[in-house]
């Protein structure tokens, strides 16, 4: 159930997050094209008008030309300018002549050396818009004229837009992941509710079954057994043995789900654990033809339940054991790879379906189910280990590759 909370939290919170920075994107790319526009429009209007009418729209004047006469007056309505440094420079025989300045001035924007080093780069006619972030200017190029305008009060702006975008965007994070937080628990809500009692149901029932299960068995082994009842009284106590295992798994497996204080965990010698748990299971493994064999690094220390580790490395042990062919050899590996504590059990035997590799974790699973029957499985065991490797903060996983299967648990 948190793991389905996680994902839904994942998704609104995404979802929020990208819409609400593909709008801010939106507004900045917005309000930089209109600034380039209007760049582009006041140095192509300056030069024009420049030619044409003289500094600030009078008829020549200024050592401009005088307009003409054949012409009508270009609309200038539309012209920024207030804002900026605009700079017209006459150029005489391939020389700065003269420079009239619109606009607010800067006095550390050298006009003069600019409009030089424009000459000294272009022959030709050119109009030129750097980055408006970064740039220092842009211009227009002509034969007799130069229009320059000093980008740096639009960079400032332009900056400064972008700043306010980002803090907005961190405030508006905060304000989405609990926003996010709490759509998600609202939407899980039913799933949680559900969840919760079918685990309570599980749990009780189990807790009504121990009884008369137990009666059950202590009234088979009191029967007397002959010719006739025998074989009855043998399935009794068989099927309730069986019973008495899956009550047992289910109960575990409904403490596991509830969870653990982490609190309660102790610093555990991991590596002495795996061997204590893999010499437990050597005589099991040799009645059935097949060897145990380990790979531990020594004194890997973690903070565990250590019952909940050893049942682990039991359930792990014991499912290779089943699966592995006659002798054939289960190794045991632990670990330290990359800050994390790696545990893998590795047995050569019947390769898992493709496509089962997730599910063979889930409860009740049995991908052989008249095996796994005679064997007096459930499927629980898998099941119990990716929750014990969970309420310790891993992952487990399982995968067949060159005739072996290897199941792998990774801590950090």
């Amino acid at each position: 159930m948190k793991e389905l909370n996680r994902k839904v939290f994942i998704t609104i919170f995404g979802i929020l997050s990208f819409f609400m920075l593909l709008s801010l994107v939106i507004i900045n790319v917005v309000y930089y094209r209109r600034e380039y526009e209007n760049v582009s429009r006041n140095l192509t209007i300056m030069e024009d008008r420049g030619q044409r009418f003289g500094l600030f729209g009078l008829p020549g004047g200024f050592g401009f030309d005088r307009p003409d006469e054949d012409k009508p007056p270009r609309d200038v309505e539309n012209m920024m300018i207030i804002d900026y440094e605009v700079y017209n420079v006459d150029v005489v025989d391939g020389k700065v002549d003269n420079i009239f300045n619109i606009g607010n001035e800067s006095s550390d924007f050298d006009a003069s050396g600019v409009a030089e080093s424009i000459l000294s780069k272009y022959s030709n006619d050119t109009m030129k818009i750097e980055n408006l972030y970064i740039g220092n200017y842009s211009f227009n190029k002509r034969a007799n004229r130069i229009v320059i305008i000093n980008d740096s009060s639009i960079a400032l702006k332009l900056r400064g837009m972008l700043l306010l975008s980002i803090l907005i965007l961190l405030v508006l994070e905060v304000v989405l992941f609990f926003l996010s937080r709490l759509i998600a628990g609202w939407i899980t809500k039913p799933a949680r509710e559900a969840f919760d009692r079918q685990r309570e149901f599980i749990a009780d029932a189990s807790h009504e079954l121990k009884t008369p299960l137990a009666v059950i068995m202590a009234s088979s082994d009191e029967l007397v057994a002959n010719e006739e009842n025998s074989r009855y009284i043998k399935n009794i106590k068989h099927e309730s043995d069986r019973m008495n295992k899956l009550i047992a798994s289910l109960l575990d497996l409904s403490k596991l789900e509830e969870g653990v204080s982490k609190d309660s965990y102790k610093e555990e010698n991991l590596s002495r654990i795996v061997e204590k748990t893999c010499l437990v299971f050597e005589g099991v493994a040799f009645e059935q033809g097949i060897e145990i064999d380990t790979e531990v690094e020594e004194k890997i220390n973690f903070k565990c339940s250590k019952d909940e580790m050893e049942r682990l490395v039991s359930i792990l042990i014991d499912n290779a054991i089943k699966h592995s062919y006659e002798k054939t050899t289960i190794m045991a590996k632990l670990r330290k790879s990359k800050g994390a504590i790696v545990l893998e059990i590795i047995n050569s035997g019947d390769p898992i379906k493709e496509g089962d590799e997730e599910k063979i974790f889930e409860r009740f699973y049995r991908a052989d189910k008249a095996r796994s029957r005679s064997e007096n499985r459930y499927g629980l065991g898998l099941a119990i280990a990716k929750r014990i490797v969970k309420n310790h903060g891993g992952s487990i996983k399982a995968y067949s590759k060159d005739g072996k299967t290897t199941f792998r648990a990774e801590f950090k």
